[in-house]
């Protein structure tokens, strides 16, 4: 009796992501991507109903690590937190844009597929999805700070979604246009001079 071959599903995985980064989702051959990996449609199909499911594994990784680090980021309660903690969220100099770079540029492949290459999927709207996911928990750190009359500048949820939109487009930018790390780096502190939420915020230095 034959052993089955597990080598099977991490090539299938390294094709299709392959395939996906080179031509989107709705231009990739499942054909191409089988041919890559050395195996059968019907091996394909016995793992996936079809393109979308796979493309759905490939990109499950990021999904789950960006989940996670916003989740790390945002689990403590608004209401809970100091003024001085609460002031200190909204901080978005180097250190802490840094650190959102380096995260993003560990899941580079699976993050481009999903700002660039999900048309025809899903995650087709990912980049306005994240934007608005994001907003829901910001906006509450924004209200709780202008409820302690911390932050003076009247603000809507839909006025805050749009900000977030211009604020993470210089994120997702240098992932589209294929930035090195060094181009990176030059652009976070660009970037760490272009958005400052204190003042946007109106928020007041407290001693």
């Amino acid at each position: 009796m034959s052993k089955p071959d597990h080598s099977i599903d991490q090539r299938l995985l390294d094709s299709a992501k392959e395939e996906f980064l080179a031509n989107g989702f709705e231009k990739a051959s499942l054909k191409i991507i089988c041919e890559n990996a050395g195996i059968t449609t019907g091996a394909l199909y016995k793992r996936y109903t079809g393109k979308e499911e796979l493309f759905n594994a490939v990109v499950a990784e990021t999904l789950s690590a960006l989940n996670d680090f916003v989740a790390a980021k945002t689990q403590v309660d608004e209401k809970f937190l100091s003024d001085n903690e609460l002031i200190a969220a909204w901080d978005m100099g180097e250190p802490v844009m840094m650190g959102w770079y380096r995260f993003l540029y560990a899941q580079k492949d699976g993050f481009f597929l999903l700002i660039r290459c999900s048309a025809g999927t899903r995650y087709a709207d990912f980049q306005h999805d994240w934007v608005d996911n994001m907003t829901g928990k910001t906006y509450n750190y924004f209200l709780e700070a202008y409820k302690r009359g911390l932050a003076h500048t009247e603000i809507s949820r839909k006025e805050m979604h749009i900000l977030l939109t211009a604020f993470w487009a210089t994120i997702y930018e240098p992932f589209i246009h294929g930035y090195t790390w060094d181009e990176i780096v030059a652009h976070c502190k660009i970037v760490c001079n272009l958005f400052n939420w204190n003042r946007v915020l109106g928020f007041e230095e407290l001693g």
